[in-house]
């Protein structure tokens, strides 16, 4: 958009205020709030001076300074504020003699990958279509402290409130009996359709809105297709949507892939593939269930680096509670059609070759977009450069298979340590074109280690149920 047209909307939306909200490598969102008068030609070539240090995984105090650099492609009227506000996506450039892209932003990663994938492959872009699964709550509240350590959780839906409040009338959803609710025990359809209203309004297509397993109030919203920066722009938005949305409805949302024990967990399923002039290169009339070789190769790819893909796609201790048996998340490094307890699965609905895809299962919402679909890009770009063979399809339950077959197939990793390994071994096809950096992997997997170490040190209540009397 260029800067007459951005003054243009500023002056329809009469606009006070100009916001620039960035992100942080651990995929956390930030923003930056200046006067309208700040609209000028010299904000889109100097930026705004921040504090890298102050944010996770940048920089260190003696290097803080950075410059966020607004784009301007970006620009819509924020939705939440209640003084007129025109927003913006921004970058993180280095502060030095000349402005330079920092090698921690995760916009510049996803640029990157995208200018890779362009260099190799002509005319070709990756596309991606996520999945966001996600709870609502009435109430969440959590505390941890050396003499204190709880959660507790609220949902109406679940009929899980004091049993005198005014609001049980019933119509509870049973366990994993949410999938497609309808009103009344769909509760929140006029929330996700106002989600999507707004969704609407700053360039979002929506697929479709529905309430998911979870009795609990689990729900899920499926975006259109779009290329790979604007789809991770698209998935920070979401989220931002979502959560403020239902925060003016006085609900709490979480896309923790495991809130609650012993409910399904919410994954954010990841369809993808590549196309040129408008058309996915993954269909095959001919192929093995419609795929082509290349298809089958960018799989391939995924497959081999799967281990280390989980470091960006399933980045927390909790995305591992997720990924367990019986709730028909993956454990496995296979392909299929139509199985969804597969690492990836290819629809077996599609009758559109336009975007004949796969869907890569493992990832949630704990991700940072722009790193885990650029991390899943460069896998597949692997696997078409050195035409690995994913081998034939496995169309059976992964869950039901006997212990001797199942110990045959590679099972994916159970923990963020195991994946913060894979990713410290196998990265090589994450560092070409200068996609990722050496830099960003260390900060990463310090970052993470970090994390890991912090959970495994805290006492759980389970451990107390286990133990306390021991």
């Amino acid at each position: 958009m260029k800067l007459e047209e951005i003054r243009a909307l500023a002056k329809q939306s009469g606009a006070q205020f100009i916001d620039i909200k960035f992100c942080d490598l651990q995929g956390g969102w930030h923003h930056i709030t200046l006067p309208i008068d700040s609209l000028k030609a010299k904000l889109f070539e100097n930026g705004v001076g921040i504090d890298g240090s102050s944010l996770p995984g940048f920089t260190r105090i003696e290097r803080g300074d950075l410059i966020l650099l607004p784009d301007p492609a970006t620009a819509f009227v924020e939705p939440f504020y209640e003084h007129s506000t025109i927003s913006f996506l921004g970058n993180i450039m280095e502060s030095a003699d000349e402005v330079t892209r920092f090698s921690r932003c995760p916009r510049r990663v996803a640029t990157a990958a995208e200018e890779y994938i362009a260099s190799k492959m002509k005319g070709v872009e990756a596309m991606f279509g996520p999945e966001f699964e996600f709870y609502v709550f009435d109430r969440a509240d959590y505390r941890q402290e050396p003499g204190l350590a709880y959660y507790e959780i609220k949902s109406v839906e679940a009929g899980a409130v004091d049993p005198h409040e005014s609001d049980n009338l019933g119509h509870k959803i049973g366990y994993k009996k949410g999938y497609h609710a309808a009103p009344p025990q769909d509760r929140t359809f006029d929330l996700r359709s106002q989600i999507a209203t707004v969704m609407a309004q700053v360039g979002i297509g929506l697929k479709y809105h529905h309430h998911e397993v979870g009795g609990w109030g689990q729900h899920e919203i499926e975006l259109q297709f779009a290329p790979l920066l604007k789809m991770a722009d698209n998935a920070m938005m979401t989220k931002y949507i979502i959560k403020n949305e239902a925060f003016r409805s006085h609900k709490s949302v979480t896309f923790m892939p495991k809130p609650l024990f012993n409910e399904p967990g919410s994954g954010l399923h990841v369809h993808q593939f590549l196309a040129k002039a408008k058309k996915s290169i993954f269909f095959d009339a001919k192929g093995a269930n419609r795929f082509s070789d290349l298809g089958l190769h960018y799989i391939g790819g995924v497959l081999k680096h799967v281990d280390s893909i989980l470091a960006f796609t399933n980045p927390s201790t909790n995305s591992f509670k997720r990924m367990v048996p019986g709730f028909e998340a993956p454990i496995a490094g296979t392909y299929s059609v139509g199985n969804r307890t597969a690492c990836i699965r290819i629809p077996g609905y599609i009758r559109d070759p336009h975007v004949m895809r796969f869907e890569f299962r493992p990832p949630d919402a704990t991700m940072n977009p722009y790193l885990g679909f650029a991390a899943m890009a460069m896998a597949g770009l692997d696997g078409i450069k050195n035409k690995i063979d994913p081998g034939p399809a496995l169309d059976r339950n992964l869950d039901e298979l006997p212990k001797a077959e199942l110990e045959k197939i590679h099972l994916l990793p159970t923990s963020l340590d195991r994946v913060l390994d894979a990713l410290k071994k196998d990265n090589n096809y994450l560092l070409e074109g200068g996609v990722f950096t050496e830099d960003l992997l260390d900060a990463w997997v310090t970052h993470k280690t970090g994390e890991f170490g912090r959970i495994a040190n805290q006492p759980t209540a389970g451990e107390f149920e286990l133990y306390y009397d021991c």
